[in-house]
């Protein structure tokens, strides 16, 4: 029971980080109706520019993350400026294309400037391992499901209440429709991107807390992407549950069924449920079925 609990907590602080990453790819598909799959690759780039701040230009860790934070902000703008706008009106199709490509660059970028070591990237908190009755926990894991839970109530109400996240819903139910109630859908796409890019920053820097900094770091979005169709592309909250959920399970696979067949369900466990969900539920847990009438 003990190694039961203790392999859930792994699980939960694990799915944590999907959740994250999960929120970018529903932010996006929110406002603009598009897969990012070189969420990946941004949350990855951002890591490695606040790891760069903190230790070859010693700048402070706090002021790292906001200078990051910033520089995602500027570089989702670009992406979409530069590389998605002029596509649109184009397939669907294409535009999910153009994303993969984008995903390859990154990757190949990042192992040309920074080459393809690992590193350990400055702790923020201790080390030490926090002991209870049955389970360890450790801060940076603490400050994973803290930065989760702020991501999660804050898009939410932003989603719920504000004007910009209510401008992004109308853009992403109907891209005409906001045009005519004066929404400047260019200003939603690029402001989404620009978001989405803050939040895998996050990710990133949280995954390079609890593990390690490297380029092969990217395939945590593959990982999200079936956190954020497990709990509906368009949910908020389905992405901390999608996230949760696979990190669980993963975690469960890797202690249990790993032992059994010598190791390897653990990796492709996520994509046994992604294949399971859209056959069964294509919409995700808590995604709104869209009915087209003809």
């Amino acid at each position: 029971m003990t190694d039961l609990l203790q392999i859930l907590l792994n699980g939960v602080a694990l799915g944590s980080i999907y959740a994250i990453v999960a929120l970018g790819f529903v932010l996006i598909y929110k406002a603009t109706d598009v897969f990012n799959f070189a969420q990946g690759e941004i949350m990855m780039v951002g890591a490695y520019i606040c790891y760069t701040l903190i230790v070859h230009l010693g700048t402070g860790y706090w002021l790292s993350f906001f200078l990051t934070l910033c520089f995602c902000f500027a570089f989702g703008m670009a992406i979409e400026f530069l590389i998605l706008r002029p596509l649109l009106g184009k397939p669907i199709f294409s535009v999910i294309m153009v994303t993969v490509g984008l995903a390859v660059i990154l990757q190949g970028s990042v192992s040309l400037i920074w080459g393809d070591d690992i590193f350990n990237f400055p702790k923020l908190f201790s080390d030490k391992t926090l002991r209870f009755p049955g389970v360890s926990l450790k801060p940076t894991d603490i400050w994973v499901f803290a930065a989760t839970f702020l991501l999660v109530i804050g898009f939410y109400v932003f989603f719920r209440r504000s004007k910009l996240g209510l401008a992004m819903r109308g853009t992403a139910n109907h891209q005409d429709t906001a045009l005519l109630m004066g929404i400047n859908v260019k200003r939603i796409f690029s402001l989404s991107w620009a978001i989405a890019a803050c939040i895998a920053a996050v990710g990133g820097i949280c995954y390079a807390n609890v593990l390690f900094l490297a380029p092969d770091m990217s395939h945590i979005g593959l990982k999200a992407f079936p956190a954020a169709i497990l709990g509906g592309l368009d949910s908020i909250p389905g992405a901390i549950v999608g996230g949760i959920i696979i990190g669980v399970c993963e975690t469960l696979a890797g202690g249990y069924l790993d032992q059994l067949v010598g190791g390897g369900i653990k990796e492709i466990t996520s994509f046994i449920i992604l294949i399971a969900i859209l056959m069964v539920k294509p919409y995700g847990l808590f995604g709104k079925e869209k009915i087209t009438r003809v």
